[in-house]
């Protein structure tokens, strides 16, 4: 039996404000709150309500030959529930139909697997459970963030026990190799990899409206001739996009809606496929062959590689200071904390920060709120600096004021380490880091990243963020010396 696999990735971040470097430690809400119910409504208008009603329809016309599969973000589910529960009900009458599969992904569409087992860990069983809840189904199969995978992230799927994951058929990785065939993990065989197939796929969500494309305009007819003239070999078609391909990245006049309406029907009379969910083609065909991705791979850009989110010094940058905190913050007890942590891992905001100009700059720049690269990593460290300030100054209480079961020797001590670190502190604090706070207000060029330029946007951002750090931290540690000093004359 020879199927077709169609898995659509639904998801939205949670947009950040804009946000200035003298609003760290007075602003600790970080959301753009209109950006984000406004582009929701919209997308929820263009793509999702139409879309969702059309598989539904095609689901009953088809008396259930038609089947589909979903990953929905967390951060999507809680815009939903927030902004557009009609969206959400629509897809529980998806779900009821038996026909749709719903995958399990990272809870806020993070990286978190390319840093932290136990943080990657956390996001799958939070966003699985919610899934379950939510659509009644207990997921099987998984796919990460941008498709994003190696040996070793398979490795870990296969840990939590799930028995297939989906990710990119990269030429690069498959050489003479067909991603029509289903394969498996290289350190554990058990878990089954789906691959995408990125020709066929990227003909309807990229190529579908483009005029200049020597195969325009897209019809089913070709569609499924080109289907018909695979090998007979070859088991599965794995047809791999972003839910917003119908709607929103290809609009509704371009005929998107009416070619998917009319898709399923010309498969299944003129061709020898079948349609299947993704852990339908997992119980079905047996793998042909190990998938060796010793490197991480993705479905972005022409590199199918990590590029679009660390490509760059400032994505390093970002990326390295919000996964160093992970300790302290899952020492916290305290909800907003644990949700700004959550939706500041979004892989988008680093997405922002990309300095692409080539091949790929023109879809990076139509994703992108901000003007500049330039102005995504310093909004983004803003809102950083200030979140670091609030988890150390959460810590801190938990750390340092539970003097219950000291003796005064052990307080005395105490203050005597607190009084040399306000000492170290306030030397850290230089008149030139204080003057470009007060004068020079950070300019960022919006012309073509080179080198140069990020290096001195980082420069200057590390010594505006460092100086307010340390102002926070002396006050922060003056009112510890002298809660414990009250300790000290109690005892």
């Amino acid at each position: 039996m020879r199927n077709i696999c169609f898995y659509f990735q639904v998801h939205q971040p949670y947009r950040l404000k804009k946000y200035r470097f003298f609003d760290i430690g007075n602003d600790h809400y970080y959301y753009d709150d209109y950006s984000n119910r406004t582009i929701m409504r919209k997308v929820a208008e263009k793509c999702y309500l139409p879309t969702n009603q059309l598989m539904l329809d095609l689901i009953n016309a088809h008396g259930g030959k038609f089947k589909i599969s979903y990953s929905i973000s967390g951060t999507a589910l809680d815009q939903l529930e927030e902004y557009a529960p009609d969206v959400l009900e629509s897809f529980k009458k998806l779900a009821d139909t038996g026909c749709v599969e719903f995958l399990a992904e990272t809870y806020s569409h993070s990286l978190s697997s390319l840093r932290s087992k136990d943080e990657f860990f956390d996001q799958i069983k939070r966003q699985s459970l919610r899934i379950e809840k939510l659509f009644g189904q207990k997921p099987t199969v998984f796919r990460n963030t941008e498709l994003i995978y190696d040996d070793g992230i398979g490795e870990m799927v296969a840990e939590l026990g799930y028995k297939a994951m989906l990710t990119e058929g990269a030429k690069h990785v498959l050489g003479w190799k067909s991603s029509n065939y289903l394969y498996y993990n290289a350190y554990n065989p058990k878990l089954k990899v789906l691959l995408k197939n990125y020709k066929l796929s990227d003909d309807i969500a990229f190529r579908f409206s483009n005029k200049s494309w020597e195969d325009w305009p897209l019809t089913t007819e070709k569609y499924v001739n080109w289907l018909n003239q695979i090998d007979e070999k070859e088991e599965v078609i794995n047809l791999f996009m972003d839910y917003e391909t119908f709607g929103e990245h290809q609009w509704a006049e371009t005929g998107i809606f009416e070619f998917m309406r009319i898709l399923p029907k010309a498969i299944l009379e003129n061709s020898n496929f079948t349609f299947a969910t993704p852990s339908e083609v997992a119980d079905t065909h047996q793998p042909v062959a190990a998938y060796n991705v010793p490197y991480p791979i993705s479905w972005a850009d022409e590199e199918r590689d990590l590029t679009a989110w660390l490509g760059n010094e400032l994505q390093d940058e970002a990326f390295d200071k919000l996964y160093n905190l992970r300790d302290l913050v899952k020492s916290i007890n305290k909800p907003e904390i644990q949700k700004d942590w959550e939706y500041l891992q979004t892989s988008d905001h680093f997405y922002y920060m990309c300095t692409k100009f080539f091949s790929d700059g023109d879809v990076h720049m139509y994703f992108n709120p901000y003007d500049t690269p330039y102005d995504a990593f310093i909004n983004y460290m803003n809102i950083l600096s200030d979140f670091i300030i609030r988890v150390e100054d959460e810590y801190s209480k938990i750390k340092t004021f539970n003097t219950d079961n000291l003796s005064n020797e052990e307080i005395l001590d105490l203050i005597e380490e607190f009084k040399n670190k306000i000492i170290k502190l306030e030397k850290q604090i230089k008149p030139v880091a204080i003057e470009i706070v007060k004068k020079e207000p950070l300019k960022i060029a919006k012309t073509k990243p080179k080198s140069k330029a990020i290096s001195k946007t980082k420069k200057k951002a590390k010594v505006i963020e460092k100086t307010k750090k340390v102002s926070k931290q002396i006050s922060k540690t003056k009112k510890a010396l002298k809660k414990i000093s009250k300790t000290k004359k109690k005892k």
